[in-house]
């Protein structure tokens, strides 16, 4: 997509599954009280402590939400990339936002106003409870994080994210093609470890012969015996 496109709002809207079921007349209304966001790779969107005003909509690229830190190691929480939605809890607690969001490439995003936002769930029961349950999906995964960084060694965590992130490859052979979202230091704070260590993690298991990397291209040449690696 380039600049000079116009987006058609309501359309990507309608596609989201929190609003998928919405009215076409509701859809407009939200429509109404959207903006385009575009933040250049490396630009802020907002800073810790500043006060939420709606939710964002990731059209593409990637925003990363991170605290910030006195000594300069920061702590990434979450990538958001697209057609995921973040902002939504503090914008409910009408509370500052906790991190700061930073763009890890050019990035299009669409913000949906807080009033806008509102009166749809004031009007709308299904919309609540999408909403709920999308709160609650969020939570659920930051508690999982924290199960992981506590009970899973450091290896068993790349392992993990790895397999996530994994595509099979085409040939039924227990290959798989890893395409890193982003820089290894980004990911590696994710994974609550320095780039250090995750460096040495992927060397070892490639001395292990259970992957390759190539820049920010892995290929996983066993599947089942990456998966045992964790065990």
């Amino acid at each position: 997509m380039t600049t000079d496109e116009r987006l058609d709002i309501a359309k990507i809207l309608a596609r989201l599954p929190l609003f998928a079921e919405l009215s076409t007349d509701q859809v407009a209304l939200l429509t109404e009280a959207t903006r385009e966001r575009r933040v250049a790779k490396g630009e802020m969107l907002f800073h810790k402590g500043d006060m939420p005003r709606g939710v964002y909509l990731v059209v593409f690229g990637q925003i990363k939400l991170a605290f910030p830190s006195t000594q300069g190691n920061e702590k990434v929480v979450e990538i958001v990339g697209p057609t995921q939605t973040f902002g939504e809890a503090v914008m409910f607690m009408d509370r500052p936002y906790p991190v700061f969001a930073e763009a890890l490439s050019d990035t299009l995003l669409l913000h949906v106003t807080k009033t806008a936002v509102f009166e749809m769930l004031e009007t709308d029961v299904s919309f609540a409870r999408r909403m709920l349950a999308g709160l609650s999906l969020r939570l659920h995964s930051l508690v999982s994080d924290v199960e992981s960084y506590s009970q899973r060694s450091s290896a068993q965590r790349v392992i993990g994210y790895l397999l996530q992130h994994g595509a099979e490859l085409s040939g039924g052979n227990g290959k798989a093609a890893v395409s890193l979202p982003t820089s290894k230091q980004v990911i590696a704070s994710r994974l609550n470890l320095t780039p250090e260590t995750l460096s040495r993690i992927f060397h070892d298991l490639t001395a292990a012969g259970l992957i390759t990397v190539r820049g920010k291209q892995v290929t996983i040449h066993d599947l089942r015996r990456l998966r045992e690696y964790v065990l």
